[in-house]
């Protein structure tokens, strides 16, 4: 089995797996490892943030006892679960030390880019200590704690996947006076959502509370899987769903999350196997129909009780049926356009909201195969949007990004290609669905490089620069290029078979672990942060025209008529991979028409973190310096950009 298809096969088995859709479900050195590697590393970049305006620690402001037993240093940033953090507001940054004798701890705070952001030095006691610094950062992102003793020297153990030498927090980014928060006329226009939980409140576990709050609330995540799989409600005979009584998940019912329904799956008692099945068409396609319309009637019922804000009911037919997949279809394509059929009319019969999706391949480029195949059947018929998966590549990693690979043809017959994928996807949409078709990417994620491994010395500061460098590109061009809406995947590091998929460290297991209760982040959870807060509440406009090579840019309006957003970045395939490394230092001058010819000004810029910058424009153009992270532009004349972008095909602003 090659390496995609048996992580597409692992990422098939592991929705069975508590934490995955249900509640139960830069850098340019390695990590400083020891107090003289840091303070080399240190001399090698600017340490000094304008005073007042950087990171801050104070001086220890309390000290206590510790507990005798445990490792020579620790550190921590104790909170709500999240070790995420408001914008210049104050957080406390605990050390813990086990020193033999009196000592000296030295400490630093880097950034995604392996920028000292601060640094001190305190003198501790002999024997188990804990000592409390007050902090606050203006400045927003990924902040790695890294620590020694002057004597003792030593390093902060490893935690979980998170590799040894680093304790990680974030800074979440405000962006409201840049970009105001917009009214969404329906909840449905929300553009991000993820896969995977965290049971982060005291004493709660998997799967016993809510694992999505309070984390996807402060990532800017808001649609999550709501399971009304056939063989999960009826899986021993028919007739035991009651849609009059059905009670929606508790962590569902305050509204703030979106219900994207699972319908995929066949119980054991409809299956052609007699085993509850994915593979084939059930015994009953009748049954089918009348289990679906009491999903529908229990769905509408939840969507006007629970979800007044919310237009329509969405509902996800299929999961990677994939051949060569974990759940693999092995019926005949007449099954599966009839299987569709039967679900289709059974939802629609009950629920006039619904939107009944799929096919959801693994990867773009097997959606765009499948509807050339079925297409011509008349599955169209019976979707009333898309759903798909948003893989692109032979793993996709930080050295496999979405750019690496391009087709000028855009037919989505070349692997590794994302943007000619999405292309040839749309064209396929337009084809055979509905105009205005709603296209939602389901599940997206970058896993560290096929071959590598948790471990006490890995991922680097340079893996993770570049992992969140991917994560946010990779859903720049989804959304770009015509997705309505785009899934995070995943959460937290889970034992896969391709590691480091979670934007967050699981700290309890060394491979991982589903629904864990303490995480800390990743660049790329910060990185989520900061484009869910620029990006949602927009409606896309599309690729800007006649780009020079290794420049990729996207533009999106914000809701009502408001500003444009521009994502722009740079790749050079030479000068991004691990054997390469991954370079944060390169730069590629843009200049950006944001204006009318004549007019000048300044626009606002945001880094991948959602740090704010003012850059002025002269003759309606703004001159930027690219890099590997997406830099976001805002403007405000967005007639300037009616002939700059291409519009994706049969896109229609929802």
């Amino acid at each position: 089995m090659s390496n995609s298809n048996r992580h597409r096969a692992v990422r098939s088995i592991i929705r069975s797996v508590p934490g995955r859709t249900t509640a139960c479900a830069v850098l340019f050195a390695a990590l400083c490892v020891s107090a003289v590697e840091c303070q080399a590393a240190a001399a090698q970049v600017d340490t000094k943030a304008p005073d007042g305006k950087g990171l801050r620690c104070s001086a220890p402001s309390s000290q206590a006892s510790a507990a005798s037993a445990g490792d020579l240093i620790e550190a921590d940033t104790p909170s709500d679960g999240t070790r995420l953090f408001a914008a210049s507001k104050p957080f406390a940054l605990v050390f813990t030390t086990r020193a033999p004798q009196n000592d000296t701890l030295i400490w630093q705070i880097r950034d995604t880019w392996n920028v000292v952001r601060a640094s001190g030095r305190f003198s501790v006691a002999a024997g188990a200590m804990s000592w409390t610094l007050n902090c606050a950062s203006p400045i927003a992102g990924y902040f790695a704690v890294s620590a020694s003793l002057e004597r003792a020297q030593g390093e902060l153990s490893s935690r979980g996947t998170r590799p040894a030498g680093i304790a990680t927090f974030g800074v979440l980014p405000d962006t409201a006076a840049t970009l105001p928060a917009v009214r969404f006329p329906y909840e449905d226009l929300h553009r991000f959502g993820g896969q995977g939980t965290a049971y982060l409140a005291p004493g709660q576990h998997c799967c016993d509370g809510d694992g999505y709050r309070p984390v996807y609330t402060a990532l800017g995540l808001t649609w999550i899987n709501d399971n009304r799989n056939w063989y999960m409600e009826e899986p021993d005979k028919p007739g035991t769903f009651d849609p009059a009584t059905k009670q929606l998940t508790p962590y569902l019912q305050r509204g703030d999350l979106l219900r994207l329904i699972q319908l995929d799956g066949i119980p054991k008692w409809a299956s052609t196997t007699g085993k509850q099945t994915h593979s084939y068409a059930p015994t009953s396609l009748a049954q089918m129909k009348e289990y679906m319309a009491k999903v529908g009637a229990e769905s509408n019922r939840v969507r006007t009780t629970y979800f007044p804000k919310q237009r329509d009911n969405y509902y996800q037919v299929t999961w990677e049926p994939d051949a060569d997949g974990g759940l693999p279809w092995r019926d005949s394509d007449a099954n599966f356009v009839a299987m569709y059929k039967a679900v289709w009319e059974g939802i629609h019969q009950t629920d006039p909201h619904a939107v009944v999706m799929g096919l959801t391949y693994s990867s773009v480029q097997g959606n765009v195969t499948w509807m050339r195949r079925l297409g011509p059947l008349g599955i169209g018929r019976y979707m009333d949007g898309m759903t798909v998966h948003g893989y692109y590549d032979i793993g996709a990693t930080p050295s496999h990004p979405p750019e690496r690979v391009a087709d000028t043809r855009n037919q989505g017959t070349v692997s590794g290609a994302l943007a000619a994928s999405m292309r040839a996807l749309r064209h396929e949409m337009r084809q055979y669905l509905k105009p205005g078709a709603p296209l939602f990417v389901t599940e997206t994620g970058i896993s560290y490089d096929i071959g590598e491994s948790y471990g006490k010395r890995y991922p680097g500061a340079d893996v993770l620069y570049a992992q969140a460098a991917v994560v946010a590109r990779t859903h720049l061009i989804l959304l770009g290029e015509g997705a309505d809406m785009t899934y995070v995947f995943y959460l937290a590091d889970m034992p896969d078979a391709a590691p480091g998929y979670g934007i967050f460290f699981e700290l309890e297991h060394a491979k991982g672990a589903y629904g864990p209760s303490r995480t800390s982040p990743k660049p790329a959870a910060l990185a989520v942060a900061a484009m869910t807060r620029i990006v949602d509440g927009t409606s896309t406009l599309g690729p800007l025209k006649a780009l020079p090579n290794g420049v990729h840019a996207y533009a999106f309006r914000r809701l009502g008529g408001g500003k444009i957003v521009t994502a722009l970045w740079t790749h050079d395939n030479d000068k991004w991979s691990a054997k390469t490394g991954f370079n944060a230092g390169q730069s590629v001058e843009y200049r950006l028409r944001v204006d009318a010819p004549g007019t000048s000004g300044e626009v606002t810029t945001l880094d991948m973190m959602g740090n704010a910058a003012a850059v002025p424009y002269r003759d309606g153009v703004a001159t930027l310096k690219l890099s590997p992270t997406p830099l976001y532009v805002v403007s405000s004349n967005a007639d300037v950009f009616k002939d700059a972008v291409t519009t994706p095909e049969g896109y229609v602003a929802r």
